[in-house]
This record gives C-alpha cells, sequence and structure tokens, in this order.
C-alpha cells in the first residue's frame, strides 16, 4: 500500500473513506460512478481500473465503466446520473463553477441537499486520492481489468 510510507495517513484516508460510503444516501453504484468519472478526468490509471471493476460489479453492466472514464457525457445513464457526474467532473474541472445554481440543478435532478453534500465529498476525496495514487506510482493488479466483463 502506498501510504505505508506514513501509517497514519493510511489509517485516516481509510478512515474517511469508511465514512464516505457508510454514511451516505448515494449507492455503491453511485459513489463508484462518481470515482470513475473524476479519474477519468484526472488520468488516474489506477483508479479507472481499480473502481471501474466496481462500476462493472455493481452496475451490472460490462461497459459503463468503459464510457465513464473516457467522457460520462456520452454513456448510456440516466438523466439523474449525467447531472451527478456533471457537478462531480464539473468541481473536479472548475470549482469555481460551483455556486448555488449547481447545487439547486442537482437538487432539482433528485439529489436532497446531504445527497449533494456527499457527491462533493466523494469528488473531492478522490482529487487527492488521485493524485497520491499517481504520486505513489500505483498499478491495478491484472484482475481488475478483466473483473465483471
Amino acid at each position: 500500500m502506498a501510504y505505508a510510507y506514513r501509517p497514519s495517513h493510511f489509517r485516516a484516508f481509510f478512515a474517511y473513506y469508511d465514512a464516505l460510503v457508510e454514511e451516505t444516501e448515494l449507492t455503491r453504484h453511485e459513489i463508484e460512478m462518481i470515482i470513475v468519472a473524476v479519474s477519468g478526468v484526472n488520468d488516474c490509471y489506477y483508479c479507472n481500473v481499480a473502481h471501474g471493476a466496481l462500476v462493472r460489479i455493481y452496475g451490472d453492466d460490462p461497459l459503463l465503466a468503459d464510457q465513464l472514464a473516457a467522457n460520462h457525457r456520452h454513456a448510456d445513464i440516466s438523466d439523474r446520473h449525467r447531472a451527478m457526474l456533471d457537478f462531480a467532473v464539473t468541481l473536479t474541472e472548475d470549482q469555481a463553477e460551483i455556486d448555488d445554481a449547481a447545487v439547486e440543478a442537482l437538487m432539482e435532478a433528485g439529489f436532497s441537499r446531504r445527497a449533494v453534500w456527499d457527491v462533493g465529498s466523494v469528488t473531492a476525496f478522490f482529487n487527492l486520492s488521485n493524485r497520491m495514487a499517481q504520486l505513489a506510482d500505483m498499478r491495478p493488479n491484472a484482475e481488475f481489468h478483466t473483473m465483471a466483463r
């Protein structure tokens, strides 16, 4: 594990990850969709492959992860999920564009204020995670490439 260089960072990283995925209105599939879309924007090889496998597993769709990593705007997803990923990608690429109107648009798509916070939190966390994975030159296990295809 790359975070083994700093055990206190490792513990904090995974404690926060656990909080993000366990205490949320978002489904695991939605969380993984956010992770892959954000990781695609950030060109994070490790997260695209590892979390792409989870998108395939939770969504029972062998193509979706590749669509999300390449460009979520062309993915076969619902309008609700498109709004969620538009928000996540905008927060990743141009956070100054996240204003009351952006939050309201996500709420109009069916997300509560708490869920909007969770979309933003997962996005922000995986922007950090992508950068740390790249810093550590993390490589996915070979099994992740073919899992659930």
